[in-house]
């Protein structure tokens, strides 16, 4: 009993990374039961992901950049532009594919750069600048496609978009083996990867997760995995796509996770005079973070691109409100300086199950839209409310009476008053 409620009390203490979590599975088995079974079909499972991979890619560069109190209206608009230069690339200049990717990639590196530069070093709000290079790069997709749409692409760079893994079972089995293989590679490496965190915190004293929720947490997790390889290995197999969303997960996890780059990026929007005066170069991480989207960004155009297998004038609209609501509904502050790349794959997938069941359901536009945007201001509010909730502070904290500290004795005395002095920087 006494575990039962010490897991209970970690799971109130980590309210808004499992609530993500669980309400990603109860939305799932929502449209499961309202689509009639529809939703976790093995073939709708694979369009899932293959339609959401672009949001998904967006939402990593996203999360990092709300993570530094910054913010980014341009990355559907530089979608739409690398779209466009890959179809000049490829099909107008006839450059080979494999030259094309590289070097929409470093198109899109310097666009960020050109973002980067106006906010890291002129000072400018990031909303402004990259408002303005939402308008700058629309316009420029019209002018580069003249307002026409640019195919066919040759079938390699289609397969980055569409693509599946071979099938080394050449289709004479019922599962694609290559897709069981990965998933209980995959399986095996979270669980060995868990085991070995959870050893290495209580070397040091700092494990405060208790043993049962551990465990229930990563049994609950390898299973959905093992469920999901199941449904991909049932129709076609891994999405090329994947794969790369998958490494990239992994590289931009143990980025923010592990490294200098990843903890100056949280001090930065946790408090940025802070970070100033402990000595980070603030101006040379907000660039580089900029730089980073431009590089996601033109990666999600050619995914996108490569699926539709055409540039289109309107390609990429509307990816940014996707992205960054993939961001905000997976956890990360409106503040900065909170958030994870796991959350927003979480928020990513939230969104996509969301459109997907609605799609299936024959829902219009007008009310996808208004759900979209309910679901958005609830996972905002929820941030806001657990933060009041934590700190006690702020007009929800007052309005609920909510608590976190109890009050102090009437028996111990109150702290002497001391003299203080005013260290302000001026």
């Amino acid at each position: 009993m006494s575990a039962l409620r010490e897991s209970l009390g970690f799971l109130t203490s980590r309210l808004r990374q499992v609530g993500i979590f669980v309400a990603l599975i109860l939305i799932v088995l929502l449209f499961q039961g309202l689509t009639g079974g529809i939703l976790l079909e093995p073939q709708n499972v694979t369009n899932l992901v293959v339609q959401n991979s672009y949001i998904l890619i967006l939402a990593i560069g996203m999360v990092m950049v709300i993570i530094a109190g910054h913010i980014d209206l341009s990355v559907g608009s530089v979608a739409g532009f690398i779209g466009a230069v890959a179809g000049v690339m490829i099909v107008h200049w006839g450059w080979p594919w494999w030259a094309a990717i590289p070097a929409c990639l470093l198109v899109g590196a310097l666009v960020g750069a050109w973002q980067g530069y106006w906010i890291a070093y002129v000072g400018i709000p990031a909303f402004i600048v990259t408002l303005a290079g939402m308008l700058i790069f629309r316009g420029l997709t019209l002018i580069t496609l003249k307002n026409q749409q640019i195919t066919p692409f040759p079938a390699e760079l289609r397969a980055l978009g569409g693509g599946f893994l071979p099938d080394i079972s050449g289709g004479a089995s019922v599962l694609e083996w290559l897709t069981v293989i990965l998933g209980l590679g995959a399986t095996a490496a979270l669980l060995i990867q868990a085991l070995k965190e959870r050893r290495i915190r209580r070397k040091f004293d700092l494990e405060s997760e208790p043993l049962v929720w551990f465990v229930i947490k990563t049994a609950f997790t390898a299973l959905l995995m093992l469920i999901i390889t199941f449904l991909l290995a049932s129709y076609r197999g891994t999405p090329i796509v994947l794969v790369v969303l998958a490494a990239l997960v992994i590289a931009y996890t143990a980025l923010m996770n592990n490294s200098v780059f990843g903890r100056h990026t949280y001090a930065i929007g946790g408090n940025l005079h802070a970070a100033e005066l402990s000595g980070i170069k603030t101006k040379a991480v907000t660039f580089r973070l900029f730089v980073n989207m431009g590089v996601l960004a033109a990666l999600a155009g050619l995914v996108f691109t490569a699926r539709l297998n055409s540039a289109q004038p309107a390609g990429g609209t509307g990816f940014e409100l996707d992205s960054i609501a993939a961001a905000f509904i997976g956890g990360a502050a409106v503040t900065g300086g909170i958030g994870t790349v796991a959350g927003a794959m979480i928020g990513g997938l939230i969104m996509g199950v969301l459109n997907n069941g609605m799609s299936i359901l024959g829902l219009g536009t007008d009310y996808q839209q208004l759900i979209k945007g309910l679901v958005l201001l609830v996972a905002v509010g929820f941030d806001i409310f657990n933060k009041n909730r934590s700190g006690g502070g702020g007009e929800v904290g007052k309005r609920f009476k909510l608590k976190t500290t109890p009050p102090p004795s009437q028996e111990s005395p109150a702290p002497a008053p001391t003299e203080t002095v005013d260290a302000g920087v001026k």
